[in-house]
């Protein structure tokens, strides 16, 4: 049905189900489908060639706008902090308030070094960052068949608008909430917006304007993508969901969360730096039989 499924790095607890959600979602047609999407190793890409690609977070806190000192900061809240967020064996409970103040932290760290509006784009220009190969088929499919794509990140919302308006495929379609910067009158960082988003708040309490949502209440289909536990609740501000596949990235430390994964995501993608299964299956939606 959808060659791509028969990747390598394809896996999925129950192919049967996942084929019974695609033929749903496609047999209630175009109209009814919404993408949700996280961005950072999701839609951008985890490595090249042997590195890390940076996140929207990364690309400022490793950028010439930052002080040596603040990049020392940075790094030692990331050293601190992340270990705890991918730690498989504490709750969502310990880690929700330590994302708070490891998120709070490093926007204060940020706040105190005077960036300017102006060298957003060139910050980003000057970055690694890379869109998953495939991007623009799925941007493009996507935009061409008025389907609404919308990215929860809790990443810098600036930072990834900027990225998509680089590679020449933010459409009219895409709707973005993250974390925004806020600048004073000069054009100078003076805070960031709230409400503030973390990993594991990607839900109904941070969506209070929930308008996005009721717009598309006709909107049943939802393909979600994520590549964390985290991303999974993404799509709680819908209302009425009637179909639901769930794609999850497994970048890092495959063996070790593989099982998780394989709980929570219908497909799983292991150490795919494509969205060449996202386009199979959304051709094969969009392809009138």
């Amino acid at each position: 049905m959808i060659v791509e499924l028969d990747k390598m790095t394809v896996r999925m607890k129950n192919p049967d189900h996942v084929r019974g959600i695609i033929s749903s979602i496609k047999k209630d047609g175009i109209n009814k489908l919404q993408v949700i999407s996280d961005f950072d190793m999701t839609l951008s890409r985890f490595g090249w060639n042997g590195r890390r690609c940076p996140t929207s977070h990364n690309i400022l806190d490793n950028s010439h706008v930052i002080t040596e000192e603040g990049k020392k900061e940075l790094k030692d809240l990331l050293h601190y902090y992340y270990p705890i967020e991918i730690d498989p064996n504490r709750t969502l409970e310990e880690k929700c308030p330590l994302m708070v103040e490891w998120w709070t932290r490093a926007h204060d760290l940020l706040s105190q070094q005077k960036i300017l509006k102006r060298d957003i784009a060139q910050i980003v220009k000057e970055s690694e960052v890379m869109l998953r190969d495939g991007f623009n088929e799925f941007f493009d499919q996507l935009h061409k068949n008025n389907v609404p794509l919308f990215i929860f990140s809790a990443g810098v919302g600036d930072i990834l608008e900027e990225i998509i308006h680089q590679a020449n495929v933010f459409h009219p379609n895409i709707n973005v909430v993250s974390n925004y910067m806020d600048f004073d009158d000069y054009g100078i960082l003076r805070g960031f917006k709230s409400p503030l988003i973390h990993t594991y708040n990607k839900n109904n309490s941070v969506l209070n304007n929930t308008e996005y949502f009721q717009q598309l209440s006709t909107k049943t289909s939802i393909i979600l993508l994520g590549d964390s536990i985290g991303d999974l609740t993404m799509a709680d501000g819908v209302a009425s969901v009637k179909n639901i596949l769930k794609i999850g990235f497994l970048n890092d430390k495959v063996e070790e969360h593989r099982g998780k994964y394989l709980e929570s995501y219908d497909i799983v993608l292991e150490r795919d730096e494509t969205l060449d299964v996202v386009n199979g299956i959304l051709h094969y939606i969009f392809t009138e039989t």
